[in-house]
């Protein structure tokens, strides 16, 4: 259904500011840009969430992480292609809507928009179960609404504040990733005062590999793809960065191998040092490790570096989702309301917007048992991911052709041994989700996913037709284009 876009705000709200200041202001440095890239996806799903596909797949869950990670290398090197030839908010979503057409466009943008404030209600709900575990007398439920109200606060002030704010968040969780590293592989050659080298036990000892076979590997699957998934948000705060292409780029580059060795090594020493099937791991795997490994209050440090590393994904998660509404909104793909700043450059009303399903969450966390909570949001949100890598790696092979040879010769970063790679991405991605539609485990959220799909789809063609969105909207009813 088309959204009726409001009429223009009374010449005395609208700002008279030379136009560079009336949108978002550029003010994010390269350190910060990588590091909120690796605090969007360094959050629960891994530490949380991993420890549910280890039990169900065993130890060889590895090699799905390292599978999906270099999947997730060849997405983010198309996107790049994109981004630092055209740097900008709506990223993906603004480059489908040029390549593909607005449907698309608008399509992918609330797809976006709706996976961020599903995590940001799963971030919420997970600090609150880590935060009662430390502090057994708070509820839950206050835990999330004071997270909640501390980070929607966050994100209304500067960038520059939000920046900030990522970055040592980040910084906390990938040094306590590397330190947890260079423990396990310590621990692993028998370095370790008092614990015994493990050798091939638990890789091999408890059934093998794969102990229950090929068919939990596709559902895990899913968890992955979620716990891989904002890897993309370097992209999306472009538009506030300093130096956008240069600093795009060498973010890009940064978090993506980055990635694959917190991810793929940290899940490779827990199955090495812990059987996969132990309540422990499925539990908390990171901290049972420690616990294990008998390090004085391991288990209390872990669970405040996994707190950490969950708000500052819950922090990312309402930057990222008020971001993409703010670049559609500019481009008369959602409610104008929605494009307008503060005084600080600040969308206020799209990061209200965003944050309202973590608000909505803590209600909901107070009526249901957070188990519950959490296992929902993980399955409802998890495919999004991958049919919006699906949009881009689409999005990415049109360009590349409307440019043509001469064109793409000019291109600051291009897709490796394009177009094969880029079409094995495609094929890929669409197996994971033929594969999820016959495991029993995914059909709900492949249900659910598909639902929302074909109901932003039918919005964006509906549209489209219509004539209301992108260059064809009113002017009186959008903001004046960055």
């Amino acid at each position: 259904m088309a959204v009726q876009l409001p009429p223009a705000p009374p010449p005395e709200t609208m700002s008279t500011e030379p136009e560079p200041r009336r949108g978002l202001r550029p003010a994010l440095s390269s350190r910060q840009l990588t590091m909120i890239g690796l605090g969007g996806v360094i959050g629960a799903g891994l530490f949380v969430g991993s420890g549910k596909a280890i039990h169900s797949t065993g130890p060889g869950v590895v090699f799905a992480y390292a599978a999906i990670g270099v999947l997730i290398v060849l997405v983010m090197r198309m996107l790049a292609e994109l981004a630092v030839a055209s740097p900008e908010t709506g990223s993906f979503s603004a480059y489908a809507t040029r390549e593909l057409g607005t449907w698309a466009g608008l399509a992918v943008g609330w797809l976006y928009a709706y996976h961020w404030c599903i995590v940001v209600a799963f971030e919420a709900i997970a600090g609150a179960a880590i935060a009662h575990k430390l502090v057994p007398g708070v509820p839950t439920w206050l835990a999330a609404l004071v997270f909640m109200a501390v980070l929607t606060g966050v994100n209304l002030a500067a960038v520059r504040a939000f920046g900030r704010f990522e970055y040592w968040f980040a910084l906390i969780k990938i040094t306590a990733i590397v330190l947890f590293l260079v423990v396990g592989i310590i621990a692993i050659v028998g370095l370790l005062p008092n614990v015994s080298a493990p050798g091939l036990t638990n890789l091999t000892g408890h059934g093998g590999l794969l102990p229950h076979g090929w068919t939990p590997v596709l559902p895990a699957l899913l968890t992955i793809f979620f716990s891989y998934f904002g890897t993309e948000l370097v992209t999306v705060a472009a538009g506030e960065s300093v130096d956008a292409a240069k600093t795009v780029r060498r973010s890009i580059r940064s978090v993506a191998w980055r990635i694959i060795v917190f991810y793929v090594g940290s899940i490779a020493v827990v199955v090495t040092l812990l059987p996969a099937s132990s309540a422990e791991v499925t539990a908390s795997p990171y901290a049972a490790v420690l616990a294990h490994l008998h390090v004085r209050g391991g288990s209390t440090v872990m669970n405040l570096i996994v707190l950490t590393a969950v708000l500052s994904c819950l922090n990312s998660g309402i930057y990222s989702s008020s971001r993409m509404t703010y670049s559609m909104a500019r481009r008369g793909e959602a409610p104008a309301a929605l494009g307008l700043v503060n005084s600080a450059g600040v969308p206020a009303r799209a990061v209200l917007v965003a944050s309202g399903a973590g608000f909505i969450a803590v209600l909901a966390n107070y009526f249901l048992p957070t188990d519950e909570v959490f296992t929902f949001l993980l399955n409802s949100s998890g495919a999004v991911a991958v049919v919006v890598y699906l949009c881009v790696a689409a999005t990415q092979i049109a360009g590349r052709r409307r440019l043509g040879a001469e064109g793409s010769a000019a291109l600051p970063v291009k897709m490796w041994a394009f177009p094969y790679l880029s079409v094995f991405v495609v094929l890929a991605l669409i197996a994971v989700l033929v594969g999820m539609a016959f495991s029993p485990a995914s059909h709900q959220p492949l249900i659910l996913t598909s639902v929302v799909t074909v109901v932003a789809v039918i919005a964006g063609l509906v549209w489209q037709r219509r004539g209301n969105a992108g260059s064809e909207a009113p002017a009186a009813a959008t903001v004046p284009a960055e």
